[in-house]
């Protein structure tokens, strides 16, 4: 078994819990999940199961929300399940005066991440710190975020403005909700978060826990592919005898056997800088074989008979993962 889960994780599941329960159901211990969810959070978590857990690294990175900022509180987790700090009223806020302000979030911005978050300061993680209470100094990090929208506005004495956020890796909501307290003047928190996309997954095809029981008592379980999860990868195609020879490991030198957009990174690749990762399909199939990419090396398919010639750097397609190999749907790394 094999593939990707598009998982809506339910409030008060820790994202441990999920894979947790998915190894019971699934009676596998080989499953992974790429983007780690708050416990209270809810929404797309992606979960790979059997040999695509190696292949977690090659989803895309992008996210979204939709996230609940409360107004006129702090507190010391930045969101509801934390101890308050201070508290006041924001019945004056004006849903366009948070809005102006927005922009000033947009694009790359450096951000501080919660005190209580699983990043390492010394080697420890900030939330053991916290709990022990210890006062330290959190790095801040540069974060991306490419859209804000508002979407719901409540007013009141902890007026809620409701977002729909697209960010990049490594950007803590909680922390933009507290940030965007202090730029109002009121203080914020988290009140309520929901990931509507993560690496490719939407919330519209996402299925539960119960969804996936259910599934499975009926027979009719089916995982996301591998080579689906992976189609923003640009691709390179290869004939049968090229595609045999990369499943078993082998640097292929770039020939004009090899179609597709992968072939575009070519004039980037140099010797200090391969190619992004590619999408390897076998031409005849158009199957999925695994993930490779280009670089200059030195080709364990030999370019001519000619023994005494020394080894020529080219450029060649290399194997990073080999997701299809001989005997079936199995994933390797590359031979060293």
């Amino acid at each position: 078994m094999n593939g990707f889960i598009n998982l809506y994780k339910p409030a008060d599941w820790t994202s441990h819990d999920c894979v947790a329960r998915l190894r019971r159901l699934l009676n596998t211990k080989k499953i992974g999940h790429g983007g780690t969810l708050d416990p209270k959070a809810t929404g797309v978590l992606p979960v790979a199961v059997g040999k695509a857990t190696r292949l977690l690294q090659y989803l895309p990175d992008g996210k979204a929300y939709q996230a609940v900022v409360r107004f006129g509180v702090t507190t010391t987790t930045d969101d509801l399940e934390g101890d308050i700090v201070t508290q006041q009223s924001a019945a004056g806020l004006r849903r366009e005066d948070v809005e102006a302000v927005l922009p000033q979030f947009l694009g790359e911005i450096d951000q501080t991440p919660p005190i209580y978050s699983a990043i390492q300061v010394d080697g420890k993680r900030l939330y053991h710190l916290a709990r022990q209470g210890k006062t330290v100094k959190v790095p801040t990090r540069r974060v991306t975020i490419r859209q804000l929208k508002s979407q719901y506005w409540q007013p009141g004495e902890q007026a809620e403005l409701t977002l729909d956020i697209d960010c990049g890796p490594g950007t803590y909501i909680r922390s933009l909700a507290r940030d965007l307290g202090a730029a109002m003047g009121t203080g914020a928190t988290l009140a309520n978060l929901m990931r509507t996309h993560s690496s490719g997954f939407s919330l519209a095809d996402s299925i539960t826990l119960e969804d996936i029981e259910q599934a499975l008592q009926t027979g009719k379980w089916e995982l996301v592919a591998a080579g689906q999860a992976v189609q923003h990868l640009p691709a390179i195609t290869l004939p049968p005898d090229l595609a045999h020879r990369w499943r078993m490991g082998q640097k292929l030198p770039i020939s004009d056997q090899m179609t597709g957009e992968g072939l575009d990174e070519l004039a980037a690749v140099s010797k200090d800088s391969p190619s992004a990762p590619l999408r390897i399909l076998d031409a005849d199939t158009q199957v999925f074989l695994g993930v490779g990419e280009i670089e200059i090396g030195e080709p364990t398919v030999a370019l001519s008979n000619d023994q005494d010639k020394p080894p020529t750097l080219i450029k060649i397609l290399s194997c990073k993962r080999v997701y299809l190999s001989q005997d079936g749907p199995g994933l390797t790394s590359a031979p060293n």
